[in-house]
């Protein structure tokens, strides 16, 4: 177990400097645009924050994580398929955990950190202009 922990952790570190390195930065860009669009939706219909919502609204958990997968779902296949490009480049083999955590890290974890502050942002400088504009 400690060799293939090994193993990742050099891996994943390799994929940094190695080919296709542009898509370390474009997936999780594409990513944080498609969390901001949804937060500023969010806001817009007065729903929480989605990352808490998904933590603590057990009746609608399952839908705000199909609409949430519904949004990320090509960019994480994208993700996922580049990978394992880059697997096949570089070390002439595939190891499927590795690209799914890969995909995960780039496509799921943007999303969830970067959705709900979007919502709260917007909705900070919605009543900022509205306080602004009544003045």
């Amino acid at each position: 177990m400690d060799e293939i922990l090994a193993r990742f952790l050099e891996n994943l570190g390799s994929r940094v400097g190695g080919p296709l390195t542009f898509r370390l930065l474009i997936q999780p860009l594409v990513v944080s645009v498609l969390a901001i669009r949804a937060g500023i939706q969010d806001a817009r219909t007065g729903r929480p924050a989605y990352g808490w919502a998904v933590l603590t609204d057990s009746q609608n958990r399952s839908g705000l994580l199909r609409e949430g997968w519904k949004t990320v779902a090509k960019v994480f296949t994208l993700a996922l398929i580049i990978d394992v490009v880059y697997q096949l480049i570089v070390e002439r083999w595939v190891y499927p955990l590795e690209s799914l955590i890969v995909a995960i890290l780039l496509a799921i974890v943007p999303y969830l950190l970067i959705r709900g502050p979007a919502a709260r942002l917007t909705r900070e400088l919605s009543k900022r202009s509205y306080t602004h504009g009544r003045l």
